[in-house]
Parts: structure tokens; sequence; C-alpha cells
């Protein structure tokens, strides 16, 4: 199946001082984090944002994965990355910051900090609980993508929920909630004022389970969900660079 023309996963070969793992979201692709990527690579940054299995081609290709083939794929990137880079990030958006949570639950120290925009680890739906069922019954449902205030910013992502993946997603979200508290890494979580996909309950959630003593909370007051293509995305942009560089140089002794 091929990838549809925007979604390539994309590497930039920078510093071997600070590398970025970038995590895109659900039914998304790597096209909604490709300015941030831009931005980071021109700083120096070493980045790579590989496609998850399942995005980027069809959403019934999608429901044919689900969340350890999503986790595998990043768990290898960031592998990689960290072979290379002597400060190893992940920065995610969405689901992307749920996955980049798992894999500061299972490499501890490995990951030098963690950035999430709008990252979700429940949802108030109540019809959520009818999904492992609804899900065998029904491929698809209309989609969450394009949340985006900013005029003329679209998001390439599927028009349609595919359900079973959304269920395991749901999975995703259990296993991540019970391990939030064997996070210590250094963690700035940004969180749009309106969400129109992940509500307010995910951020402090997040916040109030990880054990982390450097975390930073910013709202952002002109985006939806997609923040990294909305009105803030210039905040998301600068703030990440500064708090990688303020790690890195606590971490380490030495300036970028």
């Amino acid at each position: 199946m091929p990838i549809l023309a925007g979604a390539e996963p994309f590497t930039y070969d920078g510093s071997t001082e600070i590398g970025v793992l970038l995590c895109h979201g659900f039914t998304g692709s790597p096209q909604s984090l490709a300015p941030w990527g831009r931005k980071l690579a021109d700083t120096g940054f070493t980045v790579t944002c590989p496609l998850l299995p399942g995005h980027g081609r069809t959403w019934q290709e999608m429901n044919r994965t689900g969340w350890p083939d999503w986790y595998r794929e990043v768990d290898q990137a960031f592998d990689e990355l960290r072979s290379r880079c002597t400060s190893t990030f992940v920065f995610g958006l969405s689901m992307g910051g749920t996955l980049a949570l798992r894999l500061a639950q299972r490499h501890g120290s490995a990951v030098a900090g963690l950035v999430l925009v709008n990252p979700s680890v429940l949802t108030l739906r109540k019809d959520a609980a009818f999904l492992p069922l609804l899900s065998r019954i029904v491929p698809s449902m209309p989609g969450i993508s394009n949340d985006i205030k900013k005029p003329g910013s679209t998001e390439l992502a599927y028009r349609r929920l595919p359900l079973r993946a959304a269920a395991s997603l749901s999975k995703l979200w259990h296993v991540v909630r019970g391990d939030l508290d064997r996070i210590e890494a250094p963690l700035l979580l940004l969180r749009s004022a309106v969400d129109h996909v992940v509500e307010p309950e995910n951020a402090r959630t997040v916040l109030a389970g990880v054990r982390s003593t450097d975390t930073r909370e910013v709202v952002l007051p002109e985006s939806y969900h997609v923040a990294t293509l909305d009105n803030d995305a210039d905040v998301i942009f600068s703030s990440s660079i500064e708090f990688a560089q303020r790690v890195h140089r606590e971490r380490t002794g030495q300036p970028v």
C-alpha cells in the first residue's frame, strides 16, 4: 500500500549532542509535525519522525494494526537515535504524546526529556465504553482529524475513525495511566485552551501522575488540537528548543 503524498517519515542529521524523536498522532502522519521538525533541524538538532504502522495510507490498513505495532516503531527509532546522540528527547502530539510517555516508562533515564502537545491518556466520552463491542460490528465512523483554528491550515489524516484501532488505543491509555509514576524525566506539556479531541483532564492526569520534579505546563490560547499546525506553533517550537537545550546543559554540563 503506497504512502500518501506528504505523509512520509523524515530524518534530519544534525549534531550528535541533541537528538529528538517526533511521534505523530492517531490517524495522522509526520505531516502534522513537519514544521516542528524543520525548526528543530534548523537549530542543529538531529531529528527523526517515523510513520506509524497503518498510518499515512488508508483507514482500513490502520484497522489491521494496534498499539504494540505503533509502539514498536517508535521504540526502534528511539534506540537508533539514542545510539547517535548524547541526549535523546521524545516529543509527541496527541497519541504521539502517549507513545512518548510509554517510552519514558520503559527506557527511564535514557529519555532525556519529554515535550507533549495535547497528549491523550483517557476520554470522558461515555460511548467509549462500548468501543470494544462496537469495533467488532462497525469498522469505522466519521473521523476526528483537522481540529485546527488557523484558517488555511490542514492536517493530513484519515477522515474516518478506524474503530478496531481506536479500541487498541484505549488499551494503550490504560497501560500508560497505570505506569505514570515510573516517569521521572523532565516534562514540558503544552495544551490548547480549546481542544475538541482531547479533554483537559488528560493533561491534569499526566501532570498529577508522573514523578518528574522538572515539569512545566503551557496553555496555548489560540490553537485547537493539532496545535503544531495552528496559531501557537511558534510557541511550541521555541519553548521546546529552549527546554531541550537547558536539560541537555544540566545533564552534561556542556553548552549546545
